[in-house]
């Protein structure tokens, strides 16, 4: 892995990627992608480019001759009920234009499916890796159907395409993007700020969730494992806590005893409710030795800590 490009560079996963693949992974050249100029303080090789025009996104692969493609871009469940036509586009015309690309190369590909493949007959505890899907948005019915043409690229073309199915992601450094567990991020801000937050999930909604430090460590690991390692093409459960949105609200009140959370459902409740409440990723634990490192308290301590630096307020 020497010349890597991820795409949607400047979203909540691809903005921290880079650095994390440069410091502790010694990749020698990062090159980010993306529909929008960088963010700073991006100071890699940025390219501007729709990931569905594929002659594009072609000129980017030769120019920086790029071996491993992290694939990030994507438009997440909240925005993509919204916009199903986009969120289509852009997930799965984005995706097969990567794929159809690296075909016939040694390029290797990262591709984050998530827990919105699952659906409400799906089990709900310890739902396993090979069970029953149906995902009820267009952004899960995008991970679903991009998790069978993964599998059918690595099949049929011998295209190395690696993926997790990644649960809510919890980050300091970049804001929520649209997705439903973003309740999980926004509680933090808010309870710094104003010390009260209106949550757009039921008290007792409870969901798998995951620090960003382990969501980075799990894309980079999976990647770096021997090719022999990984023994699933669609996509890999991955989880690390799962806690109700009362349970996290509790968990910030021990560092601000003042803080108040009201619980207000709207649309994406019902979202939420069709997904897992506890996943086992046993298979990846046991195939490529993940772990995580985060259990809820170490999130909480370390999302305000780190926050309170970020907004000056210390």
């Amino acid at each position: 892995m020497k010349n890597v490009l991820v795409t949607g560079v400047n979203g909540q996963i691809g903005s921290e990627l880079s650095d994390l693949l440069e410091a502790k992974y010694n990749v020698d050249k990062v090159v980010g992608l993306d529909i929008r100029p960088s963010l700073p303080p991006y100071k890699r090789a940025h390219e501007i480019v729709d990931i569905t025009k594929k002659e594009a996104f072609r000129h980017v692969l030769e120019k920086h001759q790029i071996d491993t493609i992290f694939h990030l871009a994507s438009i997440l469940s909240a925005v993509g009920e919204k916009n199903p036509d986009q969120a289509w586009d852009i997930n799965m015309t984005g995706l097969k234009n990567v794929l159809d690309l690296v075909r016939g190369t040694a390029i290797k590909v990262f591709w984050p499916s998530s827990i919105a493949v699952f659906g409400p007959n799906s089990p709900k505890m310890n739902t396993p890796q090979d069970t029953i899907l149906g995902p009820t948005t267009m952004y899960g019915i995008t991970k679903n159907a991009g998790e069978l043409l993964c599998n059918y690229y690595f099949d049929k073309f011998d295209v190395d395409v690696r993926s997790v199915r990644y649960p809510g992601i919890i980050s300091y450094k970049t804001e929520p993007g649209g997705g439903t567990t973003d309740y999980a991020v926004e509680i933090f801000y808010e309870a710094i700020k104003h010390k009260v937050y209106t949550c757009f999930v039921t008290s007792q909604t409870c969901l798998p969730m995951m620090y960003m430090e382990d969501a980075l460590h799990a894309a980079a690991e999976v990647m770096f494992a021997d090719k022999a390692q990984i023994g699933v093409r669609t996509s890999y459960n991955l989880a690390a806590v799962s806690f109700t949105a009362e349970e996290l609200a509790e968990e910030i009140k021990k560092h601000i005893p003042d803080f108040h959370c009201n619980f207000v459902p709207d649309f994406r409740q019902k979202i939420a409710e069709s997904w897992p409440r506890v996943i086992d990723d046993s298979v990846a634990r046991k195939e490529w030795a993940w772990q995580h490192k985060y259990d809820l308290a170490a999130i909480t301590e370390d999302m305000l800590t780190q926050l309170k630096k970020k907004i000056k307020l210390n």
